[in-house]
């Protein structure tokens, strides 16, 4: 190739790369060259996402719908601005905006999908359900991998109780899942169909329940209210073995957890036979883990309702030092010490105990959004996640410095 050549060459390489930056930044618009990005780079797009970071959000919608003005077409700024609209209670206006976006003739594929994601996501906090399940199914269609419509779609489903929708619409997200991310998905899926099964449960199914309830099992080994509820079938049909099987796999799948299954243990140990299995338990639990203050708590109050008052209240003494801020274990002490007579020196050592403790009733909180309750939930009504409960603890556990049996 000569000089000459080479020159012209050069030269049509960079008159391409211009027009192709060109084509890019301008589009042509009622016989005008717009500039695209001329919304991005202006002024009042940055201070709106400036405003976005530090939470000022009426600021950034306000900077935000100025840069809109500069370009009708500005596809993101007006999507943030939608969503924005959304977050702050304004549903019909975000509604507005999205379905305006619709409206642009050169949108593509991935583009309609995402504003129809916007969109769903609109009816969805509006309420209007149908409405919403119909634009994430539509989402799907133009985009079937669009894990967020997938989310959105089961979590809809889940609020509906549509058990059985919600666990397919969570096998397909799984099966486009990373394999690190497996284990999650199974989680889930034994959640729900231990939903499943409480609802063949609910309609006295109980085949159908105990199907349900070992296959929650068996996508997930740790999915407690499947071995309670299948306990609670069991039993309901008359095999109280069958129901304590199940409710000791908790010990041993998830020991944190066996406190959910003391009281229905403590009724059927009796009933097949073996009273004092429940004491042993209880015993070897707190073996097992010192500070396990739920099962003193446990022991102590069946000690109490078998008339071993002083042991019970030695016991719960103990759980008092391990976690002083429940309220339950102080209500069960008064009611042991009442029956003591209200003894001035234990009421003094329980005095000397609880000193500096505060008490409060909603100690279980989502680690997810932080939403607090009396009670361990396995779905958090507020962000609607499973499994993501755990108990508070004000204070770490203390080890006793001495026995509490010296000290009576």
């Amino acid at each position: 190739m000569d000089e000459a050549a080479f020159v012209g060459a050069l030269v049509a390489l960079l008159v391409g790369l211009v027009v192709g930056k060109a084509w890019e930044r301008y589009k042509l618009r009622g016989g005008r060259w717009i500039d695209r990005r001329k919304a991005r780079e202006s002024p009042h797009y940055i201070l709106g996402l400036n405003f976005l970071v530090s939470n000022q959000i009426d600021l950034a919608i306000e900077e935000l719908n100025n840069a809109a003005g500069l370009d009708a077409d500005a596809l993101e700024v007006h999507m943030i601005l939608g969503n924005l609209c959304r977050e702050k209670g304004q549903v019909g206006r975000a509604i507005q905006v999205h379905q305006n976006l619709l409206q642009q003739s050169e949108l593509s594929r991935i583009e309609h999908a995402y504003v129809l994601l916007c969109l769903g996501l609109d009816f969805r906090r509006g309420g209007f359900v149908d409405r919403a399940l119909e634009t994430f199914n539509e989402v799907l269609r133009l985009d079937p991998d669009n894990r967020y419509a997938l989310l959105n779609l089961e979590k809809l489903h889940e609020e509906q109780h549509q058990w059985t929708e919600a666990y397919a619409i969570r096998q397909r997200t799984m099966a486009r899942a990373e394999p690190d991310a497996q284990d999650g998905h199974r989680t889930i899926l034994a959640f729900l169909q231990t939903e499943i099964g409480r609802e063949a449960q609910r309609h006295s199914d109980s085949t159908q329940a105990i199907s349900r309830y070992e296959a929650a099992i068996e996508l997930d080994d740790g999915t407690v209210p499947a071995y309670l509820n299948l306990g609670d079938v069991h039993l309901a049909a008359g095999d109280t073995k069958g129901a304590i099987s199940a409710w000791e796999r908790i010990i041993d799948m998830a020991p944190e957890r066996a406190y959910l299954a003391f009281e229905r243990l403590a009724d059927a140990y009796p009933k097949s036979g073996a009273p004092k299995k429940f004491p042993d338990l209880c015993h070897r639990l707190i073996n097992e883990n010192p500070l396990d203050w739920r099962a003193r708590q446990a022991l102590g109050s069946h000690l109490a309702e078998k008339g071993a008052l002083r042991e019970a209240l030695e016991l719960l003494l103990e759980a008092l030092i391990h976690n002083p801020h429940a309220l339950s274990i102080h209500q069960s002490i008064w009611h042991v010490l009442t029956e003591l007579g209200l003894e001035a020196r234990l009421v003094k050592r329980y005095i000397e105990l609880t000193k500096g403790a505060v008490f409060y009733l909603d100690p279980h909180i989502c680690t997810h959004c932080r939403y607090r309750s009396t009670e361990l939930l396995w779905q958090c009504p507020q962000c609607h996640e499973w499994n993501t409960f755990l108990e508070e603890r004000i204070a770490p556990a203390k080890e006793a410095t001495e026995p509490l049996a010296d000290r009576v």
